[in-house]
């Protein structure tokens, strides 16, 4: 969360709506990421008009499928919360328990509904994982290839300057763009030098900018 108040600032500065899939992370200050020392940011953003989805609550990376159809079940790996760094057996309502836990607190949060959505940490998933998810009422989103924005690539090899250049001629309508509120590891941090310089540089080619609500793969109705 290091510059989601930047980012805050940003977007609401380019009149720009993004959604947030968000989990419990570990923060540089306070009690992570969907902790209350946050709590004001959050509301702040659902008074403005974001959408919000669930990253599940411990950022909960997929490894590999486990079960069968009938009983699916998922070796996963957290990245936060008590069992953070380690591997283990998750059955598919556990993993949708951490999908519920990070949506119910961004309704508390936001004062907004999340989206029946989710982000899969790393984007690692699996037909079993989605077809589990999907019967407890979440459909992953993935981001576009020209919408990888490169925000966690270490900046020794991949330049702020580089990374908007190939943001620029890549993407194309319809693109889902991907970035984050703050990565530990990037030592030229992204967004500070990127996200306005990107938004503009679209604005100036003809694009606009929509939440998933709108989205025609992901809008209420459209979820397939």
């Amino acid at each position: 969360m290091a510059v989601a108040p930047l980012i805050a600032d940003v977007l609401q500065r380019q009149q720009v709506k993004a959604t947030f899939f968000a989990a419990q992370e570990p923060t540089r200050q306070g009690d992570g990421s969907l902790g209350s020392h946050w709590a004001a940011w959050w509301r702040a953003r659902g008074g403005e008009g974001h959408a919000f989805a669930s990253h599940t609550w411990n950022h909960v990376y997929w490894r590999a499928d486990l079960g069968d159809a009938a009983a699916p079940a998922f070796r996963v790996r957290p990245s936060a919360g008590p069992r953070q760094g380690q591997e283990f057996t998750m059955g598919a309502p556990e993993y949708c328990e951490e999908l519920a836990r990070a949506a119910d607190r961004l309704q508390a949060l936001t004062g907004q509904k999340p989206l029946p959505l989710f982000r899969a940490p790393g984007g690692k998933t699996s037909p079993q994982l989605l077809a589990s998810a999907k019967a407890c009422g979440y459909t992953h989103v993935g981001w576009s290839p020209a919408g990888f924005l490169g925000d966690e690539l270490p900046s020794e090899k991949f330049s702020n300057e580089a990374l908007l250049r190939k943001a620029l001629q890549g993407i194309r309508s319809g693109d889902i763009l991907m970035a984050h509120l703050g990565i530990w590891s990037r030592k030229d941090a992204w967004a500070p030098a990127v996200l306005e310089p990107l938004i503009a540089g679209l604005k100036a080619k003809g694009f606009c900018f929509h939440t998933l609500r709108e989205h025609p793969d992901y809008a209420p109705g459209q979820v397939r």
